[in-house]
């Protein structure tokens, strides 16, 4: 994934989810220490519900194309 899919997605969960910039900071290094796509990560971490997961990659998909 790009940089700038990257910082549209943080930007998408602070401001549409409501995540702390604390738990993406932790989600982020776990994701990369993991090898895991931080959607993934938080969704197994119960940061994300699986409606939440889902708009996320909605969103994401509209934002590729």
């Amino acid at each position: 994934m790009n940089n700038h899919i990257s910082e549209i997605m943080i930007i998408y969960l602070l401001n549409e989810i409501g995540l702390d910039e604390s738990s993406i900071e932790l989600a982020l290094k776990l994701s990369i220490r993991n090898n895991t796509p931080l959607p993934i990560l938080l969704w197994s971490y119960g940061m994300l519900t699986i409606e939440e997961l889902d708009k996320l990659y909605s969103f994401l998909f509209k934002k590729m194309q």
